[in-house]
């Protein structure tokens, strides 16, 4: 899909910049807050406005409450229904979806019927393609709610682990925020050169998608027979591929077990072999959001690490649950951020800051990259 090519996201990296650093600005200090409905909120408003610019306020509520929906879904239950069962769980989501689709059709129809298309992302859509030509609406709202879920729902988990290894590793969160120095004092000014520049913050997001890849268990479906080791898959076998393991195999990494961000600097380094990391699949039906993907985690991660010392809150238990249904994510992950360069940036106590959230636009360590 053209909106989502390297070069297409290449060329609004100012953008997914800027969410990045309204995030940092917005995280609360000094107190322990839960952070993925922190990260899944700011990674919504940035994947929405990358797919519908102007538009996005109009659809970013539909698009959350569709992911709410598909999360219900993907819950765990006792009862395995057959698909063709309408339950609680499947009419909930097909009304968001239906409720999604209701509120896009205008704005399509508004951006044919004036011939200012937009250039983003629906907006390449809304133009002829040398492949497909012009597109119908109906394929464009068939297509784009899922579409545009994705952009926020599998990066969230991601982000999830990425700032608990910023945690983790008090000394890798520092050389990240080392790095991020080159970043613009206006996030709007940031392009791609500045993006590429920041090679330990990729390394690192890299790593962290390699050791707990948000989606853990692929399905792939054998096209003719093959043999696999040992085995004999037939034609039209359904074969599952699991990157958590695959990501873990000595033969391809060494020391597989350890956060080491480095070995993706290496030139002689295995995981950037194909086939060896399966974060975004790999083949055909590989992620066609992995440049979209990788840009906001990177971006998100250099700005947080250059705001902020992350620590988990203390206590012999861990601030978070490990969950599988739906993808591998840190559910009820508990952070707190302290101002980096802070006196009190090693944490101590359990001091909660008064006022709770700052508003928007807030007094933060970025709030004067923002201004």
């Amino acid at each position: 899909m053209r909106g989502l090519r390297a070069q297409a996201v290449a060329a609004r990296t100012g953008e997914i910049a800027l969410g990045a650093a309204r995030f940092a600005d917005q995280w609360p200090t000094d107190e322990d807050v839960e952070v993925l409905p922190l990260v899944r909120n700011a990674l919504a408003e940035i994947g929405v406005h990358y797919v519908y610019s102007e538009d996005a306020p109009t659809l970013l509520p539909f698009a959350t409450r569709l992911f709410l929906a598909r999360e219900v879904l993907e819950r765990p239950s006792r009862w395995v229904w057959p698909r063709r069962i309408p339950t609680p769980a499947r009419r909930f989501r097909t009304r968001q979806q239906v409720a999604f689709t209701n509120a896009l059709r205008p704005i399509v129809r508004r951006r044919r019927s004036s011939g200012q298309l937009g250039d983003d992302m629906l907006g390449q859509m809304l133009q002829p393609s040398p492949r497909y030509g012009l597109l119908t609406e109906e394929a464009i709202l068939d297509t784009l709610p899922g579409i545009t879920v994705a952009t926020f729902e599998t990066p969230s988990r991601a982000a999830g682990w990425i700032l608990l290894h910023l945690a983790w590793y008090p000394q890798a969160a520092g050389r990240v925020a080392a790095e991020a120095d080159v970043l613009p004092a206006d996030p709007a000014a940031t392009t791609s050169t500045h993006l590429d520049s920041l090679r330990y913050t990729q390394a690192l997001v890299r790593e962290v998608l390699r050791l707990h890849p948000p989606s853990w268990l692929l399905v792939r479906r054998a096209t003719r027979q093959t043999q696999l080791a040992d085995y004999s898959i037939d034609a039209g076998s359904t074969v599952l591929v699991c990157p958590y393991t695959a990501h873990r195999d000595a033969r391809e990494h060494s020391e597989p077990d350890r956060f080491r961000p480095e070995r993706w600097l290496d030139d002689s380094g295995s995981p950037t072999k194909p086939g060896v990391f399966l974060s975004f699949g790999t083949g055909p039906h590989g992620c066609e959001g992995a440049a979209l993907a990788m840009a906001m985690l990177t971006l998100l991660t250099a700005q947080i690490a250059r705001c902020y010392q992350l620590s988990e809150p203390p206590g012999p238990q861990p601030s978070y649950q490990v969950t599988t249904f739906g993808g591998l994510a840190t559910v009820g992950l508990r952070l707190r951020a302290t101002p980096r360069g802070s006196d009190s940036a090693a944490f101590s106590g359990r001091s909660r800051r008064p006022g709770g959230w700052p508003r928007r636009g807030g007094t933060g360590p970025a709030a004067a990259r923002l201004r």
